[in-house]
């Protein structure tokens, strides 16, 4: 099914792993530990059939459209599972650990990409343990999915948003919580305990509890959301003016307005964000003039004129920016003042006007972009002139793609 032109041919599914033990004792951040004894209190963050490991273990879902073709690649051993084909693929998106594939049939697939991460905020713990489809909902494809450890909240084109308990999820089950409803184009937001609301055209935001009921208000706005995003410093909302980033002390709630440069128009706003977990500094197209960096820590926008893009993604504070263009070259700006460091022609041809665009899941050390028509992915060294480090030969074309275990 896959091949690495680099290191050879993939090994079989993955196996069967041990148990998980969490933060019992408080005990080092990372490294394996032993299954906590039946007699003894279930540590923190225990999970039945999984072990912990001593760094990440990313993993890519990928899917094919036309054929619901879906397979959870390991980017740590090269493994390959293929999961239960989900029908034809319109959209995917992820909460960290899950994968959602909407299909056209009205249904959202939900694949359990078998790694994660649980952030302590002093420490954190990864985790890895089979790949596997977990079921569907009857529901529309999301527009947007976001989550933490409690609920996934899925955000439907209508609308309405439905809230996953996120511990059902990790016992392999799929249960509603409570539902709620965003303005046009919006998308609910699970963050510190809340879940935030764009309710109105107004820019009114809520913060609601996680079963969806309403509970207090934001005093500042974000009219027209779009696009959002989690990270340490805050949550983020894409707003007509900027970005809202929304912080969370004490208990409260509180928002700080970024606003555009003087002059940004309604054709360069960001409504989509991309970021390495854990970040605070996002990437986001803007129109046809490039693309976006939002810096969190110092709350500026730089725009860097790349002209129109494929897709646009960064590792963070002073690493490489990077861009495919339309033309389907890769292209690694300096974060600082946006010039160009290193360009690489990557897709073997551009996609049609028709086809998702590509993306770009950025780590620490690695960026990967998904390849349709050349049924490969790409694994690339975005710190030695975009080396391709690995590619990896598919049997079906990756049209769709996201990165789950960070």
């Amino acid at each position: 099914m896959i091949s690495s032109r680099t290191t050879g041919a993939i090994t079989a599914a993955i196996a069967a792993t041990a148990l998980l033990a969490g933060c019992a004792g408080g005990g080092d951040d990372e490294g394996g530990t032993d299954a906590a004894p039946a007699d003894e209190a279930t540590p923190h963050g225990y999970v039945e059939g999984a072990e912990e490991t001593a760094g990440t273990q990313p993993r890519l879902v990928l899917a094919e459209s036309a054929t619901g073709r879906a397979a959870v690649l390991d980017l740590t051993t090269e493994d390959v599972v293929e999961i239960e084909n989900a029908g034809e693929v319109t959209g995917m998106h992820q909460d960290g650990r899950f994968a959602y594939l909407a299909s056209a049939g009205e249904e959202v697939h939900v694949v359990d990409g078998g790694s994660w991460t649980v952030d302590h905020g002093d420490h954190v713990h990864h985790y890895r343990a089979p790949a596997h489809g977990l079921g569907s909902l009857p529901v529309g494809g999301p527009t947007g999915v976001h989550g933490d450890a409690s609920v996934t909240a899925l955000t439907l084109d209508d609308g309405s948003v439905h809230l996953l308990d996120r511990a059902a999820l990790d016992d392999g089950r799929l249960e509603e919580t409570g539902t709620a409803a965003v303005s046009a184009g919006a998308a609910a937001v699970p963050f510190e305990g809340g879940l935030l609301v764009p309710t109105a055209e107004d820019g009114t935001v809520e913060i609601r509890d996680q079963d969806g009921g309403a509970t207090t208000t934001l005093e500042e706005r974000c009219e027209d959301a779009r696009g959002q995003a989690v990270t340490r410093r805050g949550a983020v909302l894409g707003c007509a003016d900027g970005a809202l980033l929304v912080t969370h002390e004490d208990g409260t709630f509180d928002g700080v307005e970024i606003p555009y440069p003087d002059g940004t128009g309604d054709a360069a706003r960001a409504t989509a964000f991309t970021h390495r977990p854990g970040s605070d500094i996002l990437a986001a197209r803007a129109g046809d003039a490039g693309v976006w960096t939002l810096d969190l820590a110092e709350r500026t926008w730089r725009l860097v004129e790349t002209g129109p893009a494929l897709a646009a993604s960064t590792a963070g504070d002073g690493a490489t920016l990077l861009v495919l263009t339309e033309d389907g070259v890769l292209h690694a700006h300096d974060s600082a003042d946006g010039s160009r460091t290193a360009s690489a022609p990557l897709l073997s041809s551009p996609p049609q006007d028709d086809a998702p665009a590509p993306v770009i899941e950025t780590d620490t050390t690695r960026a990967y972009v998904n390849d349709p028509a050349a049924r490969t992915v790409y694994e690339i060294d975005y710190n030695d002139d975009l080396r391709v480090a690995r590619a990896f030969e598919l049997d079906f074309a990756p049209d769709h793609m996201v990165e789950t275990g960070r």
